[in-house]
């Protein structure tokens, strides 16, 4: 069976740039869409050129422009978002919304991927304000797809792990200190932690899999399943010192909010979410969903404690 041809929106950001490389190491066609107003962004262009000398089709297109986005989508059979959802970037969810109905108008689509690629919104009903914004806007995008019957795949990928293990999953650290750490209340909810370019494989793995159609693909390699405590102990065997250690209650973490901007106050929910109530990892995973390091165990994901190495 020919693999399908891939268009990527969002290919020259975090994840998307991660999605681009797999998808073309994976034999797949695949096309990069990008705005025509580049200006000087000349580390964009640099970065879209180097994906055309890899093989990548270039696409103009723009949200902007209703025709361009349906001329691009009928170029492929698979389209994958990766446009920014986190408020400290730029939050741009709801523009999917012109993604899909481009999409049933072209109506050659076989399977959409919008942008999710975190905590999976449909158990996130009772998120406190402000974080809950994140997942609600998801869901009208969800909403829209479904309606729409648009085939598609969800994928949840909890934790992206240079924005959380490097810090010892403290929020605004990206790197392990060697002496002191702040634990989030006891430091025992489990979280999942997933290499970006992991995250990256296993999307692409799935673009062709029957079992994945219109489920929710949840990226729960067992390795990766740690509390924070857990994550501290695999840094401190690996430098070999015990660091010193703070909390924080609960009470006190959402207190923390007072003062902050409106991007920090929402990151400041979500991690309340994941390392007080530990949302990412107690729930089973229903019929909805398939979990991807038990479809596709040939994938030599990158355990916590390879990725803390990089550290020494």
């Amino acid at each position: 069976m020919a693999k399908s041809k891939v268009l990527i929106v969002g290919g020259t950001g975090y994840l998307g740039r991660r999605i681009v490389k797999a998808s073309l190491a994976h034999g797949h066609q695949t096309y990069v869409l990008h705005r025509p107003e580049i200006g000087v962004d000349v580390e964009k262009l640099q970065m879209l050129l180097s994906f055309k000398e890899q093989g990548a089709h270039l696409v103009e297109g723009s949200f902007n422009d209703h025709q361009s986005l349906v001329d691009a989508v009928k170029l492929v059979d698979v389209v994958i978002c990766t446009i920014s959802g986190v408020h400290f970037r730029s939050h741009n969810i709801l523009l999917q919304l012109k993604l899909v109905d481009a999409i049933k108008q072209a109506g050659n689509i076989k399977r959409f991927f919008p942008s999710e690629f975190g905590t999976d919104p449909a158990m996130m009903a009772d998120a406190l304000e402000p974080g809950r914004v994140s997942f609600e806007e998801k869901m009208v995008v969800r909403k829209a797809i479904e309606d729409a019957r648009i085939p598609f795949t969800y994928v949840s990928a909890n934790c992206f792990a240079g924005y959380f293990v490097g810090g010892l999953c403290q929020m605004g650290r990206i790197t392990p200190s060697r002496e002191s750490v702040v634990l989030l209340g006891d430091g025992n909810q489990k979280a999942i932690y997933v290499d970006e370019d992991d995250i990256a494989t296993y999307t692409i793995k799935t673009i062709d899999d029957i079992r994945t159609l219109n489920k929710t693909l949840y990226l729960r390699p067992h390795e990766n399943i740690l509390s924070q405590r857990e994550v501290v102990e695999l840094w401190e065997k690996l430098i070999g010192k015990v660091l010193k250690k703070y909390t924080i209650s609960g009470e006190e973490f959402l207190a923390s909010m007072k003062g902050k901007d409106y991007a920090e106050q929402v990151g400041v929910t979500h991690f309340y979410h994941f390392f007080y109530e530990g949302c990412l990892a107690n729930f089973e995973i229903g019929e909805e969903g398939k979990e991807a390091s038990e479809l596709y165990p040939e994938v030599n994901y990158t355990p916590v404690k390879e990725y803390l190495k990089r550290f020494l």
